[in-house]
């Protein structure tokens, strides 16, 4: 099993996503051309609406197209989200002032108190730790636990 990189950030012409949509949540259909895809590969796609977030999804089938050569289509399965949005925020570090402006992606069908947890993980992913309701940067966390 491999895993193939097709965020938009990559701009690999030969290696590209057409389209990833969901048909239901937690499944989506993914068109995209080149990477030899394969029955549970993962594919890393960015999400829509964002400037750095992806998502991981699990090939479940894959078709090969002849026309246009090196062109498939593929059922994975993914994060399971009823209606998707992508928010952005900062936050500062309370020992340095460091900023962090970061996205952060929630099912918006759960309301806007499912918003802080989300954000707070997606903090916890960049390498940022909060306790009492302080932020710290990287730095600062690796100064406070030598």
């Amino acid at each position: 099993m491999a895993e193939h990189d097709f965020r938009y950030n990559l701009l690999n012409p030969a290696h590209t996503l057409n389209e990833c949509r969901a048909l239901s949540p937690g499944l989506y259909q993914v068109t995209g051309t080149g990477g030899s895809i394969k029955t549970g590969d993962t594919l890393l796609v960015t999400l829509k609406g964002s400037r750095d977030l992806s998502m991981r999804l699990t090939v479940d089938k894959v078709r090969h197209l002849i026309n246009p050569p090196g062109q498939w289509l593929a059922v994975a399965k993914g994060p399971v989200f009823k209606e998707l949005s992508i928010h952005s925020w900062k936050v500062d570090c309370d020992a340095c002032g460091a900023r962090l402006d970061f996205e952060f992606a929630v099912d918006g069908g759960l309301g806007k108190q499912a918003q802080a947890p989300a954000a707070e993980a997606r903090i916890a992913e960049l390498g940022w730790r909060q306790h009492g309701g302080k932020h710290l940067c990287p730095k600062c966390r690796q100064e406070e636990n030598p």
